[in-house]
């Protein structure tokens, strides 16, 4: 009798433990989402437990565990690998009358599978004394001889690169993104290599003159500690391209509830504080990200770069298009 008390009283133990925590799987790593966290926990008394690693081997750890997996939310920093998880059936639906209201049709799964939480830009940076904005206003034009030797981008092993190339095949077809990627390859001033910030700083040394990067890196270089990138910022300027039949190429970092959750509500509670104006002004402002909920301000470093309008196609085209994408860039050169 003992024994099966003693039972007993671990499995409420455990259940009550259960109820007061949510598993988060999150391929962001900045220290704007450590603060969001313990903001979530001092409001809710819900602890939070991360799990730090990239998007891919979130999803393979996801698979691996099954309906053992601990995870209540999968965080990633794309489109892209939010779209992979649900075709592998590792998402579940989100019942959020806060989350559908909230955050725009184009910016969320078809199904209500995830939700986007911030809005990424993939601009050209170039030299502030430069005045390529006069002849550089498409994605298209990047592609074109008289840039020749000034483009410089990260790996086509990144995934923002390959949602710029999913983009592309949306707009126009995979025949013309190979005749893209291959014009892009022919114009860049060196093979692909480091990340975004590294393109910038390359911009302001002089190695080349267009780099490609997502904008909130730059905001985030904006009188930074370390010399070689405050200083580096100080001398380039962002040039908003857009699509000759659309807009700015946005991706953005999003949630989705895990297939076998163990925390639903905690999760659905979770996702919706992260989709909360004072979260979406700590992502705005700690972050340099745009936010998806109306009614929140872009941080003023952001709004001094000047405004565009959203690509027109849906987000989840991204993640339909990535493997075509991956396999253009192979053919194109791009590495």
């Amino acid at each position: 009798m003992l024994k099966k008390l003693f039972l007993a009283s671990l499995v409420l133990m455990s259940t009550l433990y259960a109820n007061n925590e949510v598993n988060v799987y999150s391929h962001r790593h900045y220290d704007t989402d450590k603060q969001l966290f313990k903001m979530f926990e001092d409001k809710t008394g819900i602890k939070v437990n991360v799990v730090k690693a990239d998007a891919n081997a979130l999803i393979k750890r996801l698979e691996s565990e099954g309906k053992n997996s601990p995870a209540d939310v999968l965080i990633t920093v794309d489109a892209g690998r939010l779209y992979q998880a649900k075709e592998k059936d590792l998402l579940q639906s989100i019942d959020s009358k806060y989350l559908i209201e909230n955050i725009p049709t184009k910016l969320r799964d078809e199904e209500n599978k995830w939700f986007a939480l911030t809005k990424r830009v993939r601009a050209f940076i170039v030299p502030k004394d430069s005045k390529l904005e006069e002849k550089l206003i498409t994605y298209e034009q990047l592609a074109n001889p008289e840039f020749k030797g000034m483009v410089m981008v990260r790996s086509s092993s990144h995934v923002y690169n390959q949602s710029l190339l999913a983009a592309v095949i949306a707009h126009h077809g995979e025949e013309y993104a190979l005749k893209w990627a291959k014009g892009v390859v022919a114009n860049m001033a060196r093979r692909p290599k480091g990340n975004d910030r590294y393109q910038v700083k390359a911009v302001a040394n002089g190695l080349g003159k267009i780099a490609i990067a997502n904008t909130y890196y730059v905001g985030k270089m904006v009188g930074n500690k370390d010399l070689s990138e405050s200083e580096a910022v100080e001398k380039v300027k962002i040039i908003f391209p857009k699509f000759e039949n659309g807009g700015t190429h946005i991706n953005v970092s999003g949630a989705g509830v895990a297939k076998y959750a163990p925390n639903k509500e905690n999760a659905i509670k979770f996702i919706e504080f992260l989709a909360s104006p004072e979260a979406q002004d700590l992502f705005a402002n700690s972050n340099f990200e745009y936010p998806v909920t109306k009614g929140v301000k872009k941080n003023d470093v952001v709004s001094s770069w000047g405004t565009f309008s959203d690509d027109s196609i849906s987000i989840n085209t991204l993640g339909k298009n990535n493997a075509k994408a991956v396999k253009i860039f192979d053919k194109a050169g791009w590495r």
